[in-house]
């Protein structure tokens, strides 16, 4: 295949549930008894609607989707917030299921969605060091091999046996980084990693980008600021209400169609 990512006719549902409170068991309880007596009250069936009944809602988060990533493309994923950025990273990442359509995929795929994902609070970074690589995927001699490059990526050496619940959101999101980008991954799906950090480590990550790039992998990335999906990227989509609107290898032509609709 000369493809890394065949999106077709992608779509993704949730049911939003209206009228039940989202809270303990006691506020349950007690939204029902009310609506119980509620029912019991001779002006119920005037009274218009019930303010008890529960409603649900469909919400396509993604509707329709069509797209290709080519083997070593650089794709970056614009749109404003709620677009579908996230659940697309998402499905292709296997996190969730599809509601309809398909996606094919050449290659093992490396995700960076959330951060802390994959990392135990209690746990030091040099003991999260093993336990995200082998939730990635990687051997403990692979993960040996490559420590000491992870932590120095990371810039964390200084606290590396400090519990992990204790680190900044970024130095959270450096060592998340770092494990992530020591893979050696086929496709790479990264969701807004630079959004934490300094100027200088957000450089270095995408330098990191551009060597695994070059080393023949497909990076997928989300990042609000277009400047970097300028910089790094060589294809963009753009998401609108969980619709495709544009597909290009014109990048500048996506941000202002992004821009525009911020």
């Amino acid at each position: 295949m000369t493809f890394a990512i065949r999106v077709e006719n992608l779509s993704k549902r949730y049911i939003i549930q209206h009228g039940t409170p989202a809270g303990s068991l006691k506020e349950l309880v007690e939204h029902y008894r009310r609506k119980f007596f509620y029912k019991l009250t001779p002006k119920f069936k005037d009274a218009g609607p019930d303010p008890y009944e529960v409603t649900y809602e469909e919400f396509w988060a993604l509707k329709d989707v069509s797209f290709e990533i080519a083997k070593g493309a650089k794709l970056g994923v614009l749109g404003r917030n709620g677009a579908g950025k996230s659940t697309l990273l998402k499905v292709l990442s296997h996190i969730t299921e599809p509601t309809a359509g398909r996606i094919l995929i050449d290659g093992e795929i490396s995700s960076l969605l959330e951060m802390g994902t994959g990392f135990h609070p209690e746990l030091s970074g040099r003991e999260n060091i093993f336990l995200n690589g082998a939730i990635l995927g990687m051997g403990r001699t692979e993960i040996l091999r490559k420590f000491d490059e992870i932590v120095a990526f990371s810039e964390i050496e200084k606290f590396i046996d400090t519990p992990y619940k204790r680190y900044s959101s970024g130095m959270q999101v450096r060592l998340a980084f770092s494990v992530a980008a020591h893979l050696d991954p086929d496709i790479m799906i990264l969701d807004e990693v630079l959004a934490v950090g300094d100027v200088a480590f957000q450089k270095k990550c995408l330098k990191k980008m551009e060597a695994i790039s070059n080393s023949g992998a497909t990076i997928i990335f989300v990042n609000h600021g277009v400047e970097a999906i300028k910089q790094f990227c060589n294809q963009a989509i753009v998401l609108d209400h969980g619709r495709l609107v544009l597909d290009t290898k014109d990048i500048d032509k996506a941000i202002a169609l992004y821009l525009g609709d911020s």
